[in-house]
């Protein structure tokens, strides 16, 4: 163990009491006036350099959520019984965790590392995909697969290309080293991104019911153990400092305060949690992530209602010229603190040992209600961790409707001119297919291994991501993410509803029965009161819409101050939804595989263009107000798709949401190239729109399936005996080279035109695209 230098210059306890009138750089560290008077009320004198270290991270906005807590609470508040069935562990834990049967449990979370991604693109995605899989690992579970939201500038800005290749190299080099597939995800260009790209990282675990692990340190005299990676100067102040901060118009210059990752340290880490977890070594556990060794003490202790002592020169160092506050406050990655009883502390060294994990005891777990920490025997930290960790402060902040609002959803989209000629539609569609946000995303997932593990049912393209859980019996789970910045814009409300609509709709059509919730709520500074609003709308819609749906938030993350200089990004509320599937044979795919079938439209059409891709592709419009959704309608049409695959009547099925029917058919056919003969003429009759309306616009409750021609009867009556509209539109048709997308009366386009098209949009701007998704 290294000793550091700076051990004789420690601020010590007793020396902040002696020395009342020491100035602190208290702004630095990123708390404001009031809050800094806050804290020395309640420890009644000034803090330690090391509390102030502890208190500034731990109440930053991105630890605390203290301008969200206020609206989050509706999460827990619009709950019914119906909708805690399945939930085995909710929001205020690591993750959330979902008894998906027999036995097993599945615990899935989405977090952001936004400003990190931006300021060092490979390595702030890299430790994030690594800092949820953490997550994962702390609840008692494998993690098995991983999923990413991302959202970038302008496709043809210069700076983009330095932001995309690092972003998809970090996730993808931190998550093919750890052997996870990743199986789904959005990749999204947009210039109110452009100083502030998103990357939302999302993971997935697998559990006995019996294996799962809380963060609640208790047990008067049970051992603290840091283990993992050695802690270094890397990520000090990353909470505080960078995630509750907004770019300045200069740009990325916090370069110190990014991580550094090891996925082959994590490897190691994950399969030694695995085997210290079977020998029943863990009372409670904890990842250090965001605020390190300050949050895992502090939470730990708060969570189990106890105290800790810990004594800080115990922690293995990378660098020894660390002072106890960079020590609290570093963000290294790769680490995990564990509460071990006294007596399987051998046997818990024992197993750290066989995996070379290094490994130090800390301290231990008192009764006394208090943190303390020692630095060579001097006290520095006596706090009330609950102080820390629990009861930071709670902003309720200015909330004003946005002077602009009126105006922007008074500009509608329908207003546009529409193109009624074959030609001029055939020519909208394949500028839509080749637009940078639905053209193909090859160029990001062929850099990903979606299959590593064996167990991947459904990954890119489909529409949501599928993973078996039990060999035998076949049981899995399903998962999408979805958000529209776009439709958050025209209506934060209406939006949030509207994501989580898409996502509980992308389960539902690979078989799949929506069960739960997570979500990743990206908007600008809480300080500005229109983005408060912006807030609180998109809160209010996905809460209630999960009530509407009867699922429930299972646990999330709050990513403020994305903005540059004093220009928000558009809300982003991303939202994971999770379903159950009995058995991953039976999953429905996205495209057709059969000539001959039925093509059949489930919903109803309306000229809902407003925030459409139609609208930004062919005319760089956004104006309006949202399609309109209703839940209720989803949710029989969830029952629906899922009664049909019970009974064998459907051989694909495919939502329709960004691009509308045009793209809805254009992904059929490229799944695995073969066309399609459709036609419109009912659709323009039964609801009332134009062919423009019938192939782009994008209203919701749609799906197209495909039904062999010997279940035609059955199918129909299905839908006529549950109410849910439906209309034939088509057959499948020709494959190979012949293949085509025809829309009888006004165009055909071939497959192959079609698929050159879609593929040549990313690789233009990027670079050629991998032809082999990498091995493991």
């Amino acid at each position: 163990m290294t000793t550091p230098t700076h051990a004789s210059i420690a601020d010590t306890v007793d020396n902040a009491k002696a020395t009342p009138e020491r100035e602190q750089p208290y702004a630095a560290l990123g708390l404001k006036d009031d809050e800094y008077a806050a804290i020395k009320d309640l420890l009644g004198r000034r803090p330690t350099s090391g509390e102030l270290a502890m208190y500034s991270v731990m109440w930053s906005e991105h630890c605390s959520y203290k301008s969200s807590k206020i609206y989050l609470r509706s999460f827990g508040q619009k709950v019914t019984p119906e909708m805690t069935t399945r939930l085995m562990v909710g929001m205020g834990q690591n993750a959330g965790v979902v008894d998906i049967g027999e036995g097993w449990a599945v615990t899935f979370k989405v977090e952001s590392h936004n400003h990190p991604s931006y300021i060092e693109p490979f390595q702030g995605a890299a430790t994030g995909v690594g800092g949820i899989v953490r997550d994962i690992i702390s609840m008692g579970a494998r993690p098995v697969a991983v999923m990413d939201q991302l959202r970038f500038g302008a496709i043809d800005h210069p700076d983009t290309a330095r932001v995309v290749h690092g972003v998809v190299s970090g996730i993808s080099f931190y998550g093919n080293c750890l052997g996870l597939p990743n199986i789904g995800g959005e990749t999204v260009f947009d210039p109110v991104y452009q100083g502030n790209p998103l990357v939302n990282a999302l993971a997935v675990g697998v559990l006995r019911h019996e294996d799962l692990k809380l963060a609640n340190a208790s047990g008067v005299g049970n051992k603290v153990v840091l283990f993992g990676a050695r802690t270094g100067g890397d990520g000090i102040g990353g909470a505080s400092i960078l995630a509750s901060d907004t770019f300045a118009a200069g740009g990325p210059t916090k370069r110190p305060a990014v991580q550094v990752g090891d996925p082959f340290a994590e490897k190691v880490l994950i399969e030694c949690c695995l085997e210290l977890y079977r020998g029943d070594l863990v009372e409670a556990i904890q990842d250090l992530g965001a605020a390190g060794i300050s949050c895992a003490t502090s939470e730990l202790a708060a969570n189990g209602g106890s105290g800790m002592r810990v004594d800080l020169e115990n922690v293995l160092l990378r660098d020894p010229t660390l002072t106890p506050e960079e020590i609290l406050m570093s963000e290294s990655q790769e680490r995990m603190m564990a509460i071990v009883a006294p007596d399987k502390l051998d046997a818990f060294l024992a197993v750290t040992g066989k995996w070379d994990v290094e490994t130090s005891v800390l301290g231990e777990v008192t009764g006394d209600g208090r943190l303390q920490i020692f630095w060579h025997g001097e006290q520095i930290v006596d706090v009330d961790p609950s102080t820390v960790a629990v009861d930071g402060p709670v902003y309720e902040r200015p909330v004003s409707y946005p002077a602009w609002i009126d105006a922007l959803q008074q500009d509608p989209a329908s207003a546009l001119p529409r193109a009624t000629d074959g030609e001029a539609l055939r020519g909208q569609l394949l500028q839509l297919v080749g637009s940078p946000n639905l053209a193909d995303t090859s160029w990001v997932t062929n850099q990903y291994d979606y299959y590593v593990g064996g167990n991947t049912a459904l990954a890119f393209p489909d529409d949501a991501g599928m993973i078996r859980v039990d060999e035998n019996s076949g049981l899995g789970f399903a998962i999408a993410t979805d958000a529209n910045g776009r439709y958050c814009q025209l209506d934060p409300y209406q939006g949030a509803k509207l994501a989580l609509a898409e996502a509980y709709r992308n389960v539902a059509v690979t078989g799949a029965v929506p069960a739960a919730v997570t979500d990743c709520l990206n908007f600008g500074s809480p300080e500005n009161p229109e983005v408060m609003w912006q807030f609180s709308q998109a809160v209010d819609g996905l809460a209630d819409g999960c009530l509407e749906l009867g699922i429930p938030v299972t646990g999330g993350n709050v990513s403020f101050y994305n903005q540059t200089g004093d220009t928000p990004i558009h809300p982003t509320p991303v939202v994971g939804v999770l379903g159950i599937i009995d058995d991953v044979a039976h999953r429905i795919p996205s495209g057709w595989q059969d000539e001959g079938e039925n093509l059949y439209l489930l919903g109803v059409t309306a000229t809902e263009l407003s925030g459409s891709a139609w609208a930004a592709t062919v005319h760089g419009h956004l104006g309006g107000r949202p399609p309109a959704v209703d839940l209720a309608g989803e949710k029989r049409l969830a029952g629906l798709l899922h009664a049909a695959n019970d009974q064998n009547l459907i051989s694909s099925a495919h939502d329709l949401s960004e691009g509308g029917l045009a793209q809805a058919l254009v992904d059929g056919v490229l799944r695995f190239g073969l066309g399609a003969r459709v036609w419109l003429d009912e659709i323009i009759d039964r609801d009332g729109v134009d062919a423009a309306a019938a192939l782009f616009a994008e209203s919701t409750g749609r799906v197209i399936v495909t039904v062999p021609r010997e279940e035609d009867v059955k199918f129909r009556g299905l839908c006529e005996g549950r109410s849910y509209p439906v209309l034939r539109i088509g057959v499948t048709d020709r494959s190979g080279a012949d293949a085509a997308l025809e829309v009888q009366g006004l165009f055909t386009i071939p497959a192959t035109d079609l698929r050159a098209t879609s593929t040549a949009t990313l690789p233009a701007a990027f670079g050629p695209t991998v032809t082999e998704p990498p091995a493991a």
